[in-house]
């Protein structure tokens, strides 16, 4: 008989977020594939209106990995982003008016973020160093 892995991920995703996704994802380049720790702290000082909206999305998926598995002992620093993506949203679309009648097109944007987090387990970690 074989055995089955489980995959411990867990995600979360933001969706409908009102910021623009170019902004989102130059924050979201800074921690993708980090620890989750160390991604919360660099985001923590990140002097970026978004850092905080991508933080919090990282934590809830933290959550949701330790909810999912409440057998088992799961600290933060075992835990891995594993992928992180920002995609584009609906864009509302208005107009500012400009002089002599005219209509200048204003978008504004928004942004779906998503998060999947894993958790290291001790055989890939010493499969990596190898």
């Amino acid at each position: 008989m074989e055995t089955t892995q489980v995959k411990m991920e867990a995600r979360a995703v933001q969706r409908y977020l009102r910021r623009s996704p170019r902004k989102v994802r130059l924050v979201a380049d800074y921690v993708r594939g980090m620890n989750v720790r160390m991604a919360l702290d660099k985001l923590k000082f990140t002097n970026h209106a978004a850092a905080l909206d991508v933080s919090k999305v990282i934590t809830s998926a933290a959550a949701n990995l330790k909810d999912h598995f409440q057998d088992e002992l799961i600290e933060d620093e075992n835990l891995k982003i594993k992928t992180i993506t920002v995609d584009e949203g609906p864009t509302l679309k208005r107009i500012q008016p400009a002089p002599q009648g005219r209509a200048h097109p204003i978008r504004k944007r928004s942004c779906h973020i998503t998060v999947v987090v894993t958790a290291a387990s001790k055989d890939n970690e010493q499969s990596e160093e190898k």
